[in-house]
């Protein structure tokens, strides 16, 4: 068991409401030994720096239009995050492309929520609203959300956790986004770092194994 405290760096686009679901854990007691030490969002005047700032976690902007390249910017991201000493990162709807850098420099410590049960409705173009419109358009009676390792290749990382929702007939893509970040993403992304935090994850042949399951 791991009883140090993980330091947390949680990555931003928007509203951060998957921030926030972090936060809410954290003040429950339920991530473990986990602390959210920082969030660095990609752009300034998003409000997920307000709910940063309301409990008073450091948040830094890096915008990506100050960077003309993604390697410049995800050398300064890597940079920021091991001078702030950071032990688990944390998409929460990040929406910048960063490269291999930061995976080279954060391996296995790469967290994301995607909104569907890869391997379906993931992959490049598959965000936002666009991943529960696809869903509506296949007709899925069921979809989901699923937690996995962020690796270069877009949604492939090896799977955490994943929790089905039901799919209902006059949803759209709206009402099926709410239902999922509440039935699914604010439950499992919580869970998913309280384990990472427990030292209770480990990646073997691109599969992570759960260590007490």
């Amino acid at each position: 068991m791991n009883t140090k405290q993980t330091k947390i760096a949680v990555l931003v686009s928007g509203g951060g409401t998957n921030l926030q679901a972090l936060i809410d854990a954290e003040k429950r007691g339920e991530l473990g030994n986990g602390k959210i030490s920082l969030v660095i969002a990609s752009k300034p005047d998003v409000y997920a720096l307000e709910r940063a700032k309301q409990n008073d976690i450091k948040s830094i902007v890096l915008p990506r239009k100050e960077y003309d390249s993604i390697a410049k910017y995800s050398k300064a991201l890597a940079d920021t995050m091991e001078e702030e000493g950071t032990d688990l990162v944390v998409l929460a709807g990040f929406l910048t492309i960063i490269d291999e850098q930061v995976y080279e420099r954060f391996p296995n410590r790469i967290l994301n929520v995607h909104p569907a049960l890869i391997p379906s409705f993931c992959g490049k173009g598959f965000y936002g609203l666009h991943v529960h419109e696809a869903a509506l358009e296949k007709g899925v009676r069921v979809s989901g959300a699923t937690v996995h390792i962020v690796t270069p290749e877009c949604d492939a990382g090896p799977i955490v956790l994943q929790k089905a929702v039901e799919v209902k007939q006059d949803d759209t893509p709206e009402t099926l986004q709410k239902r999922i970040m509440v039935e699914a993403e604010w439950k499992i992304l919580p869970e998913a770092v309280k384990l990472f935090c427990e030292g209770r994850i480990t990646v073997e042949n691109n599969k992570v194994y759960i260590k007490g399951e």
